[in-house]
């Protein structure tokens, strides 16, 4: 409880360093902001290019918005994952860059961390914004799901969160740790559905059946990424408009919840040491 008053006491600091990411990142720059789609918009020209055209993924319509545009179902994956990655990219590193201010300032250090998450939010909130008014045009009905659309944004933010903080902290320790994590993200990307559908490792797992005679198969090990998950929620809200699963959502908010008190746990246990540490 303790350690609670000390982050709602720490909010000033967690908003100037955020306001401070957010104006830094594109500063100088002739389009601004608009920079955060460059990325988004760039990967998602090769990943349709490839996986649309040349690969010929089939995609089933939309259920009920009955869309069938493989690139905004691929954004509709592709920009939670990227606000992911780039969180973690960003915490895993907020500590050892504000080495300086750790030593010589009395904070809540887990302001630091917290101030890369909000940031990638901002940057996030524009393009979901540039989503939405397409799907719009495209004549999804998605506007009255935007609130619940949040409610995934806030759990994948604590989710993500919660993995920040454990990252930060070992890469305090062990400087490898940033390197590892964007091999890891590179892998996790490819084997979490942003550029095919769940569906295709429901197919190869079920040619597959069992792994060495046991009932267990591809599929139920697929399941275990967090990531699936996520992504289904998002994808059956911006995409298809209708209401996830209601075990994606308790299998969500079991990992946000869970990565967040780990983190904190973790966090809270070393902040005090980070001065000498680092």
């Amino acid at each position: 409880m303790n350690y609670l008053k000390e982050m709602l006491a720490s909010r000033e600091l967690l908003i100037n360093l955020t306001m401070r990411e957010v104006k830094g990142k594109y500063k100088r720059t002739v389009f601004g902001q608009l920079w955060s789609l460059a990325n988004p918009l760039a990967l998602m020209l090769i990943y349709t290019f490839v996986f649309a055209f040349i690969i010929r993924i089939e995609l089933p319509p939309g259920d009920p918005s009955g869309l069938n545009v493989f690139a905004i179902w691929l954004l509709c994956g592709l920009l939670p994952w990227i606000f992911f990655a780039n969180v973690l990219n960003s915490g895993v590193t907020s500590l050892v860059s504000n080495a300086g201010l750790i030593q010589k300032v009395a904070f809540s250090r887990v302001v630091l961390p917290l101030s890369q998450v909000a940031s990638a939010a901002y940057n996030w909130l524009f393009e979901i914004a540039v989503l939405v008014v397409v799907l719009s045009i495209l004549g999804a009905f998605v506007l009255p799901w935007l609130p619940l659309v949040v409610v995934a944004m806030v759990l994948l933010a604590v989710f993500a969160s919660g993995l920040a903080l454990m990252l930060s902290i070992a890469n305090v320790y062990f400087r490898d740790t940033q390197w590892f994590l964007s091999i890891i993200l590179q892998l996790g990307m490819y084997l979490s559905p942003v550029i095919y559908p769940v569906t295709m490792v429901a197919d190869a797992s079920a040619g597959v059946g069992g792994i060495w005679g046991t009932p267990v198969t591809i599929l139920d090990l697929y399941h275990l990424n967090p990531m699936v998950h996520f992504l289904e929620v998002f994808r059956n809200l911006l995409y298809d408009n209708r209401w996830p699963d209601p075990t994606a959502w308790l299998v969500c908010l079991a990992w946000a919840v869970g990565a967040l008190v780990v983190g904190l746990w973790v966090f809270r246990r070393n902040e005090k040491n980070l001065a000498e540490a680092l």
